[in-house]
């Protein structure tokens, strides 16, 4: 396999872990989550699915930045809404028209929007929804599944807590997707205390048969607030989001990441009964009207509502989901690699071999020669608009030689004593 060098990417992270930890500003983009010495660490620049890294390696993405780049990098669209804006200000001594203007295509795409209030990032709108519902409720526990954003509230039940009082990981308890009955056991062990449950609506697995449906009337029947974490399934799964693909309405939504194409924001936004409440609810930024990242988000949903982005990435995500189920079998690889999830975000789940090699190992070997064939990969499937056939079929060719090496050196059992880097450990498990 071709091996690209990464001189500039290793110089300029000995630079940054001097005034930087870890180097980066999100562990999910550190080194310490990708193989070392065989992948890029910065990027220089981007262009439709494209980026270049620091040594100029050219890339197909399949991380979109992490699922907020849904048109492309460098949208035309989207960049000159920023540029016309930037003549006008970025951030003014009050509110602006864009406030109200991106609020309104909220209320009419998203189900359970009757109202809106806007946030930087995900972590801004997932709790302040844990907030809101503490005050609407009077209660202070809170039940969750899937990942929530680094703040105390959610981090706290993760094994990255550190420097979270005790006191504060108590009130949340995680649970397992589909998993009703662990939330029917908490409402007993917990009683008139469980101010909300909020889950992604949807991640590596489909929601069983009324899951979601029970689930929202039982939460209500209880007196607690049922609450969707969109920041990626919003204008991912459809331009009112998961809640309404599924056809399920929270009371309260977080959403975020595709909204601004890349730019910082997100929003929360409820049914007017609960959104009032924001009114004496603390939540409050002096960025939170920032104006570039509105007119952003203002351009991506007048593209959504315009064009086929979502249809497309459903689409283009289905020939690669089901291209790469074709390739494991044909290598015999579906018990170590699984592919799971929906279209627009697949995820890919590894198991330990029979012949002892961990997970860990294999997920290491996939992620080293996919980035060193051109496909910048972490354990998904992150499609963009800009992902086009072409770019699906080269991706696919990238899988099949990768694969085909993977099926070899595992029958060998040499796929560790070759892979010559650390093994690549996750940040916390999360879904």
């Amino acid at each position: 396999m071709k091996k690209h060098t990464y001189i500039e990417s290793e110089a300029l992270l000995e630079r940054a872990l001097k005034v930087i930890p870890l180097g980066t500003q999100t562990f999910s983009k550190s080194f310490e989550q990708f193989p070392r010495h065989y992948s890029p660490l910065f990027i220089k620049k981007g262009k439709g699915c494209k980026v270049w890294d620091q040594d100029d390696n050219e890339y197909i993405d399949l991380i979109s930045g992490l699922l907020p780049v849904i048109l492309g990098y460098c949208d035309p669209d989207v960049n000159n809404a920023i540029k016309q804006q930037l003549e006008l200000g970025i951030s003014f001594s009050l509110a602006s028209e864009l406030e109200v203007i991106v609020a309104e295509k909220l209320v009419k795409n998203i189900p359970c929007a009757e109202s809106v209030r806007f946030g930087k990032n995900g972590s801004d709108a997932t709790s302040a929804c844990i907030r809101l519902a503490r005050a609407i409720t009077g209660k202070d526990h809170v039940i969750c599944c899937g990942y929530h954003g680094w703040h105390d509230w959610y981090i706290g039940s993760t094994v990255r807590n550190k420097g979270v009082p005790t006191s504060i990981n108590e009130l949340t308890h995680k649970v397992p997707y589909n998993d009703i009955e662990s939330i029917f056991q908490l409402f007993k062990k917990y009683p008139d205390n469980i101010a909300a449950v909020i889950l992604e609506p949807a991640n590596s697995i489909p929601p069983k048969e009324g899951f979601l449906h029970n689930l929202k009337d039982f939460v209500k029947s209880k007196n607690a607030l049922f609450i969707f974490d969109e920041v990626i399934t919003g204008f991912r799964f459809s331009k009112g989001g998961a809640q309404e693909y599924f056809d399920v309405t929270p009371d309260l939504s977080a959403f975020g990441k595709a909204m601004g194409n890349g730019m910082p924001i997100s929003a929360v936004v409820g049914k007017e009964e609960y959104m009032e409440e924001m009114e004496e609810v603390f939540f409050s930024a002096t960025f939170g009207g920032e104006t570039l990242s509105l007119a952003a988000a203002n351009a991506v949903i007048d593209k959504i509502e315009k064009e086929p982005v979502i249809e497309k990435i459903w689409e283009r995500g289905g020939a690669l989901k089901t291209g790469v189920k074709k390739l494991l079998a044909s290598n015999q690889l579906e018990e170590i690699i699984e592919i799971n999830g929906y279209e627009p975000w697949t995820m890919l789940m590894f198991k330990d071999h029979s012949n002892g090699t961990l997970k860990e190992a294999i997920k290491t070997f996939f992620m080293k020669h996919m980035i060193n064939n051109g496909v910048l990969i972490a354990a998904s499937h992150n499609l963009n608009y800009a992902h086009n056939d072409e770019d699906i079929n080269n991706i696919l060719n990238v899988y099949e030689k990768v694969l085909s090496n993977m099926a070899v050196a595992l029958d060998d059992n040499t796929l560790v004593k070759n892979l010559d880097c650390p093994l690549i450990q996750p940040v916390f498990s999360v879904r």
